[in-house]
């Protein structure tokens, strides 16, 4: 994945200047940039990280290339942007899951229910997102976004147990989901209600 300038990795000469992309944002637009940022959400989705180009989000954002180009000069900054809504959307998700649960509820069953969910109804989303956590291993300045969306998982866990529970919890999500979803089997739920019945107990 590029990392240069106006031109992208799909050969983008041809993008409008700042001068002239700017003269397209206006009041009646004032979304736009969180469009191109799904836009390229759904490019990772449905092509794969590597085909995430200014010329393939601009043409599913549906606006002029000069505008991706005018909001992230660099893929970058695309890419960084992206993380962050799919790490807010994670949570967001997790926050109305967790609201809805009873407050008598077996905790490891409903994780083992989210995870399974997580792997096979939005088997696609995940996978984008954890493409996008991913690159924060080789781009120092997505470290942050990755770090704060661990930390926001924590916590909402620590909310229903405590806050070392709620770091053991989330890295066990995390990581039954990284795993999962580079295999086609999905593990069975009993399975994963153990493991997280177990980390919620500390005991066989």
């Amino acid at each position: 994945m590029t990392t240069s300038r106006a031109a992208g990795g799909d050969g983008e000469a041809g993008a409008s200047s700042p001068g002239r992309a700017q003269g397209r944002r206006g009041p009646n637009d004032p979304d736009r940039r969180n469009r191109i940022a799904r836009a390229a959400i759904t490019v990772v989705a449905e092509q794969g990280i590597d085909a995430l180009t200014h010329r393939r989000v601009a043409a599913q954002a549906g606006v002029p290339l000069g505008s991706t180009t005018y909001h992230f000069a660099t893929m970058d900054d695309l890419v960084a942007v992206a993380l962050e809504q799919a790490a807010e959307g994670s949570i967001t998700q997790l926050r109305e899951w967790e609201r809805s649960l009873d407050s008598g509820v077996d905790l490891a069953d409903a994780l083992a229910d989210f995870v399974v969910r997580s792997l096979t109804e939005h088997r696609e989303h995940t996978i984008v997102e954890y493409n996008l956590y991913a690159l924060a291993l080789h781009r120092p300045h997505l470290r942050k976004a990755a770090a704060d969306w661990d930390n926001a998982m924590a916590e909402l866990f620590g909310s229903r147990t405590d806050p070392m529970t709620g770091r053991m919890i989330a890295a066990l999500f995390c990581g039954l989901l990284m795993q999962a979803v580079l295999v086609d089997e999905t593990p069975e739920h009993g399975e994963i209600a153990t493991l997280f019945r177990r980390a919620l107990s500390g005991t066989g």
